[in-house]
């Protein structure tokens, strides 16, 4: 079976959609399919092409067996709805064009979040006459009014009657949560053509490890209890509550040794580090996005990770893939992002929920595994036997399956 995939996210990005993408086609080629990626010059998130590549028309090279076509795309950085607009709109028309050159492809694949992809997806689905499957990612457009990026309007009320005709046209598509499999359901789509698939780790890069001596002493986290954020640093995080937990623990505990490290790129990261300046936070350590090679070593430093988004309705129906690295990694975590996400830090004893935005409620429970060494082997213990159950060579496998169920019929007309 050849596969052909898009998305605008691929390896050397390191987000969760780059990853996902690339471990899971790495697993279909090693499994003996043929997989042709379609994507554009690596440049999330800061907005800049990566060292080594150019924004050409069409580029060519293969990584881990997996046929990579990148494309030209507008970039541009994470600011301005107007502007990530063009850059979706670009990079569509763009895959569009290189898949009418990609042979004898079987099924096609189109990634959320952004849905032009999608749309690039049945296009393309529909010219070469194969299944068009849409895996879903976001409950996009209704993040864009989540994060306050733009209000109801009817530039909105369009968009997402393309979301639901996008649905209606997949045959197939793949959630990475229940919650939008639900969401879904309720809207009208058949439940029987929604896949489960969810996110999960690779336990044979993210594994437990002792910290990163070198690593420990160039970021001055000697000897200091470590809480970390790892990912984008978006609109959607709301990472002004954990500058401001750490802000209070400086209040309550003085020079007790607390560090928070923030690892990533993304829209509100100078806004961040403005903030942090004026409350003259030592406590908090900046490091820009790394190879993906590298994020395990920084994994490595963090007693407790911390996951957040901002609070609403919405992103209860979300699963951080972060979360599954921390468990791989043996991490504890502290959660604020309520819903299903929660349901599973607490059913897997993983570790301590607490109310997005609460800043009450964070240094609480920073508090709390600071000072209790068992707690926090308990929920190292109970984190990395969840792993086990969330192994993205198992996910990819069943999502193979998935596609082959949907390639078949089509075969046989």
């Amino acid at each position: 079976m050849h596969i052909l995939f898009l998305t605008d996210n691929f390896p050397p990005e390191v987000n969760a959609p780059a990853s996902r993408t690339h471990e899971h086609c790495r697993q279909w080629v090693a499994s003996g399919e043929t997989v042709t990626v379609v994507t554009c010059a690596p440049n999330f998130p800061k907005g800049r092409v990566f060292d080594g590549y150019r924004n050409r028309l069409w580029q060519r090279e293969v990584i881990d067996g997996i046929r990579v076509i990148r494309v030209w795309s507008y970039i541009t950085s994470n600011e301005g709805f107007a502007k990530r607009v063009l850059d979706y709109l670009s990079f569509m028309f763009a895959a569009i064009v290189a898949s009418l050159f990609v042979r004898r492809v079987d099924i096609v694949v189109a990634t959320s979040p952004q849905f032009f992809t999608a749309v690039a997806g049945w296009v393309i689905g529909a010219l070469k006459a194969v299944p068009f499957v849409f895996e879903l990612r976001d409950l996009w457009p209704e993040s864009i009014k989540a994060v306050g990026a733009m209000q109801d309007s009817a530039a909105i009320r369009w968009l997402e009657k393309l979301e639901l005709f996008l649905y209606r046209r997949a045959a197939l598509i793949v959630s990475v949560t229940r919650s939008f499999k639900d969401t879904l359901v309720r809207r009208g789509i058949p439940a029987e053509k929604i896949e489960v698939v969810t996110n999960g780790v690779d336990i044979s890069r993210f594994s437990p490890q002792p910290k990163d001596q070198e690593l420990e002493r160039e970021l001055g986290l000697q000897g200091c209890f470590v809480a970390g954020y790892i990912g984008t640093h978006g609109m959607a995080h709301a990472l002004e509550t954990l500058l401001a937990a750490m802000a209070e623990l400086r209040r309550r505990q003085g020079g007790e040794t607390f560090r928070l490290l923030l690892l990533g790129d993304g829209a509100r990261k100078p806004a961040l580090q403005a903030e942090a300046a004026r409350l003259e936070l030592d406590n908090v350590v900046f490091v820009d996005t790394v190879p993906k090679e590298a994020v395990a070593r920084y994994w490595s430093l963090l007693d407790v990770s911390i996951i957040h988004l901002k609070r609403t309705d919405l992103f209860t129906t979300v699963i951080p893939s972060k979360l599954f690295e921390c468990m791989g990694m043996g991490i504890p975590v502290l959660h604020g992002v309520a819903g299903e996400s929660a349901a599973i830090v607490e059913s897997e004893g993983a570790g301590i929920v607490f109310e997005p935005e609460n800043t009450g409620q964070l240094v609480d429970g920073l508090l709390a595994l600071r000072a209790d060494d068992a707690l926090r082997s308990r929920l190292r213990a109970s984190a990395l036997v969840a792993a086990g159950r969330y192994d993205r060579g198992a996910l990819a496998a069943r999502m193979l399956e998935c596609l082959r169920r949907t390639v078949r019929p089509a075969a046989t007309t």
